[in-house]
């Protein structure tokens, strides 16, 4: 079978260009990073098993009877796509649907006990794996690096145009934080070709659907970008995110399309702040996506922040707990403060270069001083001691978590369908498992799972048309590091 797709190894990432019907384009994604799946199954293999005291198997078979039915159901072209990623990568169907739908599982687990009462399911109540959620002895508090409580907390991002831009154009710039073991694999790039629908530029991860981390642009002049809601706790049992997203990637033509395909059968999984930018109009827009609540804020002149929490107080204080919006000894209230800062002490003068630098930016506005740490904008948690923190049960000192990459773009790289990445950290810090666990032996358990992650420079990622192999590299300069533009 011939197949609908190439990939090239680039600065850290994974370029892909698939192409195609969907389970043709699937099948040729999951041949092309059939290795990094194998090492993903291990990975949660452990992951799962050590953060939440349940089986891989057991959340496969939770994905079999939640997520995989609606997605089927609602969404047949993904589904047909994740069973060619799964095929070409030689994985059972179900991992790759559960790992599709891995960002929504916090929100899932904690609320299974609701969603097995609901009445459409209770054929599933006498499964013998779901006996201790009838029974109702199952801790609520979700797991795994947590702010306290509910959601995880995931990224920095920024949007601004008109007054804040040089050039009164949109610019964007995004870098995802998460736990080391498991968002070490968001790196691919991927140049997605649909049959039908929108072509997709986005950042992703190795059998996703989606961009999930996100950073995306499409041939319909929009982009667009988030950051989760930290300590969300509402949650129903709909259409996955995974599937939700996607389908305003490639579907949508409008901001208000956007808003529409999101908030359609909503679970509240993977809440967030969304931020879209449109080319045409030079229109930014903040989609702050709670559950029983939703905001949206659109402006030409001005901008948005993420920073973890919400800004509609409906979403902070009735669907969320312990958010850290007013603590600047939190990462939350600390970059709520310093993105604010980084705008205004900017305005007039931000352009892609500049947005490369701030989201790279080490100041903590605890301590007044440059400190790469948790509450930076480039976080750092593996290099935190956390003594400053004001509960005992926060995050872990020198916890392996912290910034992983970093994407910026602006209206006229969209308008290319281009975007920067780079891989590793937005700052160009390293990371080196070795060093780090011998320094941290706390966290030795997971040496075996993580990788090394050295300095990269920023790299321009734009579209392949041909499908070849053949590619050209322009090395420059810029503030000191090199970047590297990758004409494909």
């Amino acid at each position: 079978m011939k197949l609908n797709g190439a990939r090239r190894d680039i600065n850290g990432w994974i370029y892909l260009s698939i192409y195609g019907e969907p389970y043709k384009r699937g099948y040729a994604h999951g041949h092309l990073v059939a290795p990094e799946l194998v090492q993903i199954m291990e990975m949660l293999e452990f992951f799962l098993y050590e953060e939440y005291g349940r089986t891989f198997a057991f959340f496969c078979e939770v994905a079999d009877d939640f997520f995989r039915p609606q997605i089927e159901a609602h969404f047949p072209e993904f589904y047909e796509e994740m069973r060619g990623i799964a095929e070409g990568s030689k994985q059972p169907l179900r991992k790759i649907v559960f790992w599709n739908c891995f960002v929504s599982f916090d929100y899932m687990f904690s609320h299974l006990s609701d969603v097995l009462n609901e009445p459409h399911n209770q054929h599933l109540k006498s499964k013998p794996i779901y006996a201790d959620f009838v029974e109702g002895v199952v801790n609520k508090k979700a797991s795994g690096g947590l702010e306290g409580g509910g959601a995880q907390d995931r990224c920095s991002a920024f949007i601004a145009v008109g007054d804040y831009t040089k050039d009164g154009k949109i610019v964007c710039a995004h870098n995802s934080f998460d736990n080391y073991i498991n968002g070490q694999y968001s790196r691919v790039i991927m140049d997605l070709r649909p049959s039908s629908g929108h072509r997709i530029l986005m950042q992703s991860f190795p059998g996703g659907i989606h961009s999930g981390t996100d950073m995306f642009v499409t041939s319909r002049g929009l982009f667009g970008t988030e950051t989760t809601m930290g300590g969300f706790h509402a949650y129903e049992n709909k259409d996955p995110v995974c599937c939700r997203i996607r389908r305003a990637m490639q579907y949508g033509n409008s901001m208000d399309d956007y808003v529409k395909m999101l908030t359609e059968r909503n679970s509240g999984d993977y809440a967030n702040a969304w931020l879209f930018g449109d080319t045409r109009t030079n229109e930014i827009m903040r989609l702050e996506l709670g559950l029983k609540y939703v905001d949206v804020q659109r402006t030409k002149n001005g901008f948005f922040i993420g920073f973890n929490v919400a800004f509609d107080p409906r979403i902070r204080n009735l669907e969320s707990s312990n958010t850290g919006w007013d603590d600047i000894r939190r990462h939350q209230g600390s970059r709520r403060v310093r993105l604010q800062q980084m705008m205004e002490e900017h305005k007039g003068r931000l352009d892609v270069d500049t947005a490369m630098r701030l989201i790279g930016d080490h100041y903590d506005v605890y301590l007044n001083k440059i400190n790469p740490c948790s509450r930076t904008t480039c976080s750092h948690y593996d290099l935190d001691a956390r003594e400053f923190m004001s509960q005992a049960d926060r995050p872990k000192p020198f916890q392996p978590r912290g910034a992983v990459d970093g994407t910026a773009i602006d209206t006229e790289t969209a308008k290319r369908m281009q975007l920067w990445g780079r891989w590793g950290s937005s700052c160009g810090t390293g990371f080196f498992k070795d060093a780090f666990c011998d320094r941290n032996m706390i966290w030795n358990t997971y040496r075996p799972y993580l990788h090394d992650r050295p300095s990269q420079p920023w790299t321009l990622f734009g579209l392949n048309e041909a499908h070849a192999h053949k590619k050209t590299r322009r090395a420059f300069h810029h503030n000191g590091k090199t970047r590297k533009h990758i004409n494909l």
